[in-house]
């Protein structure tokens, strides 16, 4: 009965692990994620050789590559998948430290490559962007921390959540990446939310934020010029975001035609983070709407399996992982449509880039391992574990 109630797949002593696997798996929301890397993939053909051009390369050198970090990217994403919760934990745990000492050393030895903010490791073949990593890493630390305070006689969890945070938050301020900080930011709010948060300290939390915003405006050149420009009512055509909203303008409901888009010659970042205008121009609001409907799918299935989770980690880290996706690729496109400032943000598994592209595989796989199915228990039996705790 209980597993008719809650969806749990049966298991048997011996079971391989595969088919297990595919039993318990959310094939929908991988599903999902392999067209958005598909249609990256399109996208790519489109968008990168213009660059590759300008940069003496082969026409497709950069689809090459964003094909080999998707190997990288899927085949971590396949293995964190068949991971116990347990097992993602311990491994988010270390990997946070890792990440955090990686963030933390930037202003020594990174570099900016000439964009005004110092975000990336140089490795001469590849660049590294620590925050990328950070992200994923990040929840599920929090997450573990949050679950914690909850048991009886466990550590204030909570409060050692939202130091943490706003540690990382000041070090992502400093690069200055303040589009990255708000995200982390944001998916703390979402998981101190869901742990219980009284309405009064979000409130105040909130407030904290706006202040801290004003702050920048006031001491960050960065910062204020990308303000500014959202806020001027005339767009500079000859700005990314002229360029942008005037591709999107031009595709209409559906596009101008493959290969027949302009905005890809005059975006230097068509293949990265404008790359939803070039999906915009050449395949119009069609191929648009595709693209968020895939992404609607894997947040809306996770929360809907993390419903029946009685487990307040998985629940906790799983929320946040989805939550996290799912803002990180609307704040894309609200750029792109000048919903939102430019904030110099990939979308998830489509844009070009390889710290992107394997973490977010990384984060997909950390949250398809947390959403399998699997057997709840009775609620009496959880409530007699807890008192024997």
């Amino acid at each position: 009965m209980t597993e008719m109630v809650y969806g749990a797949a049966p298991r048997q002593d011996g079971d391989p692990i595969l088919p297990r696997w595919w039993r318990t798996i959310d094939k929908w929301s991988i599903s999902a994620i392999l067209l958005l890397f598909a249609i990256g993939l399109l996208l790519g053909l489109a968008a990168s050789p213009p660059l590759a051009e300008r940069n003496g390369l082969a026409p497709f050198h950069y689809v090459e590559r964003q094909v080999v970090f998707g190997v990288i990217a899927f085949t971590v994403m396949f293995a964190t998948t068949m991971m116990s919760p347990q097992m993602v934990r311990r491994l988010a745990v270390i990997g946070f430290f890792l990440a955090f000492a990686a963030l933390a050393m930037l202003p020594a030895l990174g570099t900016d490559f000439g964009k005004g903010a110092v975000r990336w490791y140089s490795l001469g073949f590849a660049s590294l962007q620590p925050s990328e990593f950070l992200k994923p890493v990040f929840v599920i630390t929090v997450a573990w921390l949050m679950a914690a305070s909850q048991e009886i006689g466990g550590p204030p969890g909570k409060s050692m959540s939202l130091a943490l945070t706003l540690v990382i938050v000041a070090f992502l301020a400093m690069q200055p990446d303040f589009g990255q900080a708000a995200l982390v930011l944001f998916g703390w709010g979402v998981m101190y939310f869901l742990a219980g948060a009284p309405y009064i300290l979000i409130m105040g939390i909130a407030g904290v934020v706006v202040l801290g915003g004003m702050i920048a405006y006031e001491n960050s050149e960065h910062f204020a010029r990308r303000i500014d420009g959202f806020l001027t009512p005339e767009v500079e055509p000859t700005t990314q975001l002229g360029y942008a909203t005037n591709a999107i303008r031009e595709g209409g409901f559906f596009g101008v035609g493959v290969g027949e888009g302009q905005v890809k010659w005059s975006l230097p970042d068509a293949h990265t983070d404008f790359i939803i205008a070039v999906a915009a121009e050449e395949y119009g609001l069609i191929l648009v709407l595709v693209i968020i409907a895939l992404y609607a799918i894997v947040v809306v299935r996770s929360f809907m399996r993390l419903l029946a989770e009685r487990d307040t980690f998985i629940r906790l880290a799983g929320t946040g992982l989805a939550a996290m996706l799912g803002v990180q690729a609307l704040i894309n496109m609200g750029v792109a449509v000048r919903l939102l400032p430019a904030k110099g943000m990939t979308l998830p598994f489509v844009s070009y880039g390889g710290s992107s592209l394997i973490a977010t595989g990384l984060a997909a796989g950390m949250l398809l391992a947390f959403t399998r199915t699997r057997p709840q228990g009775r609620i009496g039996d959880i409530l007699s574990t807890g008192r024997r705790r």
